[in-house]
């Protein structure tokens, strides 16, 4: 038995493969998905998804969004499916502008601590650079 992942965005399907095992953060706390999950559906949190495989590990950057584990179906898999206005994996997130964006918003964050669209891009920044690091 293993796990079918599948990321998908507005515009398109950024991942889909086999895993044998799927962390997430929801809003409640930290989930990990392994084959056979009884169903679920939470909120994500903006914060790296780790996709386990037998190979190794793909690291995504989920900016909010939903989760759904799927019961296995006739093929034996259970589905883990995560929808996500952005979505960027770990290999193709631009390191440089990541640090400019982390480095602008805490600038904004110094002179308007109050700012929640400059907390907001901090944290997709940071989260951005965490997953390349986890990668």
């Amino acid at each position: 038995m293993s796990l079918l992942v599948e990321l998908v965005s507005p515009e398109r399907v950024a991942y889909t493969g086999e895993a044998k095992m799927v962390i997430c953060r929801t809003t409640t706390g930290d989930i990990a998905f392994l084959p056979g999950h009884i169903p679920f559906i939470g909120v994500l949190s903006t914060h790296p998804v780790r996709v386990q495989q037998d190979d190794g590990e793909v690291v995504i950057a989920v900016h909010q969004g939903f989760v759904e584990v799927s019961p296995p179906g006739e093929d034996g898999r259970t589905r883990v499916t995560i929808l996500s206005d952005v979505a960027e994996l770990a290999d193709t997130i631009d390191v440089e502008r990541a640090r400019s964006a982390k480095a602008e918003a805490e600038e904004r964050l110094r002179t308007g601590p109050g700012d929640p669209e400059a907390f907001s891009a901090l944290r997709r920044a940071e989260v951005r650079l965490s997953a390349v690091d986890a990668a």
